[in-house]
């Protein structure tokens, strides 16, 4: 199996206080890898290290055995690594057929003063929406993003990120501020994209934690308490003291 990100050592200090505290892991081409642990442990500022958003303190960021720690944000999109946030951001007067266009034209190098070219040009349009195809939102692609339902400003939100032609997806809590059903449907959509993508995945809902990871460290203070499969970190007494609690043995079970 070939390692697509290995983190090595890696520190985040701010002022006094350590966001991420020698933190190691590795996530393998082609499995969805998620990241838990309780609100303050450095998840997101992980996923921000791991974008380009924040700089590391200290360590390693491999990819693909390439050291990227100090490369800027456009400079790791443009080898493969792309970010989803908790809140979405998106053009809310444009289409979602153009929101993802212009995506598609920001990775071509093109620049967004020529709006009307990612609009009616088919090679931007043509791959936005192959992308909203695979997110479930090609019968969408004429609606403005305000005016999707905010599961439907999720998915749409995937697909800008999957315009970017990515080697790995970093997802920061997908499913923030869904109800059940739409956390079902994005649930099935992640199941379907771990097939063809590498994915780091940050989310708060353990059931879809458990139903979809390959497999799971846990963070606690900025540190790695443990890396497993699902049944693996279950079973974990230091997991389950530390976070999931005594009740969790169970949690994501059929």
């Amino acid at each position: 199996m070939v390692a697509a990100l290995e983190i090595v050592h890696l520190h985040k200090m701010f002022g006094a206080l350590k966001a991420t505290d020698d933190l190691n892991l590795d996530v393998v081409e082609g499995e969805l890898h998620a990241v838990i642990g309780p609100n303050g442990a450095g998840k997101t500022t992980l996923i921000s290290q791991l974008s380009g958003q924040a700089a590391a303190t200290s360590g390693e960021i491999r990819f693909f055995g390439e050291n990227i720690a100090r490369l800027s944000m456009p400079q790791r999109v443009r080898r493969g690594i792309v970010r989803s946030f908790q809140i979405t951001s998106l053009c809310r007067e444009f289409s979602a057929l153009t929101n993802v266009a212009l995506a598609v034209q920001a990775r071509a190098g093109h620049s967004f003063r020529f709006l009307r070219n990612a609009q009616n040009d088919s090679r931007f349009t043509g791959p936005a929406m192959n992308a909203l195809d695979q997110v479930g939102l090609a019968h969408r692609a004429d609606v403005e993003a305000g005016h999707l339902a905010h599961g439907e400003q999720r998915q749409l939100e995937l697909a800008i990120a999957l315009a970017a032609e990515p080697k790995l997806l970093l997802l920061d809590e997908p499913m923030a501020g869904m109800g059940a059903d739409e956390s079902h449907r994005v649930v099935d959509l992640l199941r379907e994209l771990k097939r063809r993508y590498t994915i780091v995945l940050v989310e708060h809902d353990m059931d879809a934690v458990f139903a979809l990871a390959d497999r799971i460290s846990v963070l606690v203070y900025g540190h790695c308490i443990a890396t497993g499969t699902p049944e693996e970190i279950r079973r974990d007494p230091a997991v389950r003291n530390a976070y999931l609690g005594e009740d969790a043995a169970d949690a994501g079970s059929p």
